[in-house]
Order: structure tokens, then sequence, then C-alpha cells
């Protein structure tokens, strides 16, 4: 065979495997975005969170895609869940043993293991993992994540539902102090901070570390 035949031929072979890496992903993202869930789901998250309604359960289901979508769109890079709420249904899913592994099977090729709802802190490999779920987040609702003028569901479930020991974020504290109290006397943080470099590996205007664009799998919970 002609070295230029091998040219075409290798070409051909790399055209071919980036089809089906992105056809991959997007029925992954379809899968994820239209899955039904467990029956019986939502009475047990509201046994831990009495006062949701239906519709309520229903916002939290659509903020807990979101973050499947995160975890998805960011390759198996870490993944942190920031949604106190959404933590307890994706806790409850993980509970519906083989509907959930069938539901990562299909999203992520992998199973997708819990770990739970964090916020900003010392911790560098949290905090890389919270700024790619801002990003993906702000992404699937047409928000800037560098300058925020509202919230991604994501992070804005927790406050809109009054969620006991949920987080509450701003989009941005400019002229608030770090100390105000949010409902129920939780901290409020602040989207901006996301944006803010700390050598974590996901800042410096999510360039590096957290705009992955993966579709391999999903980084979060780790392994």
């Amino acid at each position: 065979m002609s070295p230029l035949l091998i040219v075409f031929a290798m070409a051909g072979l790399v055209l071919v495997i980036a089809l089906w890496v992105r056809l991959t992903a997007l029925r992954r993202e379809a899968w994820i975005r239209q899955a039904e869930l467990p029956k019986g789901l939502f009475e047990r998250l509201r046994k831990r969170h009495p006062h949701l309604t239906l519709k309520d359960c229903q916002l939290v289901a659509q903020g807990l895609r979101q973050f499947f979508l995160a975890c998805l769109k960011s390759g198996r890079r870490f993944v942190a869940m920031p949604s106190q709420v959404a933590d307890d249904l994706w806790h409850e899913f993980i509970l519906c043993t083989r509907s959930y592994d069938a539901f990562c099977r299909k999203a992520f090729g992998r199973f997708l293991h819990h770990t739970p709802a964090v916020v900003l802190g010392d911790d560098k490999v949290k905090n890389a993992g919270l700024r790619r779920c801002w990003l993906h987040a702000c992404r699937e609702e047409n928000i800037d994540p560098r300058a925020p003028t509202r919230l991604p569901l994501l992070f804005a479930l927790d406050a809109k539902l009054q969620v006991d020991g949920g987080f509450r974020y701003l989009p941005d504290c400019d002229g608030v102090r770090r100390d105000t109290r949010g409902d129920g006397g939780s901290t409020a943080y602040c989207g901006s901070d996301f944006s803010r470099g700390d050598g974590d590996g996901a800042t410096d205007g999510f360039d590096d570390g957290a705009s992955d664009g993966g579709s391999d799998g999903g980084g979060c919970g780790g392994d």
C-alpha cells in the first residue's frame, strides 16, 4: 500500500472514531435527559423533606439531571454536587440498585459512585469539582459562568425549596458581606467565586481543567 493510501486510511479511521465518540455522547446525553426515574423515588425524598410538593420533587429531579449532564460532559474528571436536596435524591436513586446501575451504564458507560454535597473550601479537589459543575450547569442554561446574573437550577434548588441544611448561593456577592446569612441561617456562597483561580486546576476563565468537553464517563464520586 502506498504512503498516500495509508494516510487516507488513517484519516478515515480517525474520522470514524470521532463520529462514534460524538454519537455516543449524544446518545448518553439524551438518555440522561429522558430516562424515567424509578417509581416511588419522590415519595422517599419527601420522607426526608416533607414540605416538598410533587412539583418541587420534579424540579429536584431536573437539577439532578443537570448534575449528571455535568458529569458526562466532564469526561472522567471529578465533578462535585452543590445541592443538598439533589444529593438526597441521588442517594435515594442509588438505593434502587438495579435501576441506578442500568441508568449509569447507559449514561456514562460505568457505575457512577456517590459523594456528599460540598461547597467551596480548602479542598482543592472538591473546589475543582464544583467549578466543573458550575461551568456545565451555566452552559446548560446559557449563563455566563464568569459574570452570572442568575443561578443555574442546580445551584438555586436548596434556597428555592427552603431545604434545611441546604447550601445557599448568590450569583455575585460584590457588595455583600461574606458572613451574610441566607434563609435558615446558612452561609450564602457566591457563584462568581467559581471563576476565581486558586491553583486547583479548574480555574482561570474555565479554559483549562474545567472545560473538558469529555464524553466517555462521569468523573463524579470517584472510584
